[in-house]
């Protein structure tokens, strides 16, 4: 999907049991799909700040801001611009490798500025942040060797600059 059919939604919300839930159940009842989900708690433990990507057009953006803005656990919501913002993404690969085959691995690691964080003689875990796409071309030099497993974060993202998203007193 072309990234200009990316949504990334940047929100507060109150830090309070059943607000994913109650995020989530909206995009579910609507037939959104949530691409992304990134969330966790800000400096002030009564708010969590929230990025969600998902994919859709114009309209699309703003029946998705117009139903957050109404819930009463969002502080408040924004749609971020793609050129605008930085954003990351963690991941963490096991690849099964015998300890005579690592060499070409290592090398990748390092060029593509990644960290091994878990050794053993049938394995090799790695840690890789970065934007999506170095991720996603990180993930597809190691399909090859065989990927045992993955997870991943799901992208997080801030604005440039001076932007700050707080809430309307």
């Amino acid at each position: 999907m072309k990234e200009e059919n990316k949504i990334i939604l940047s929100m507060l919300v109150k830090n309070e049991s059943g607000v994913l839930t109650r995020i989530s159940g909206l995009f579910a009842r609507r037939g959104y799909n949530i691409d992304s989900l990134s969330v966790g708690e800000t400096d002030n433990p009564q708010i969590s700040r929230m990025t969600v990507m998902a994919t859709g057009d114009d309209y699309i953006k703003e029946q998705i801001l117009r139903q957050l803005e109404k819930l009463h656990d969002v502080v408040i919501v924004e749609a971020l611009d793609h050129s605008h913002i930085v954003t990351r993404e963690l991941l963490l690969i096991k690849v099964n490798v015998a300890q005579g085959a690592r060499s070409e691995l290592l090398e990748a690691v390092s060029i593509f500025r990644a960290k091994v964080v878990d050794l053993t003689p049938t394995s090799l875990t790695v840690e890789i942040t970065g934007e999506r796409s170095k991720c996603e071309a990180f993930i597809e030099y190691l399909r090859p060797f065989g990927i045992a497993e993955l997870c991943r974060t799901g992208i997080t993202a801030i604005s440039r600059g001076s932007g700050i998203l707080t809430p309307n007193e």
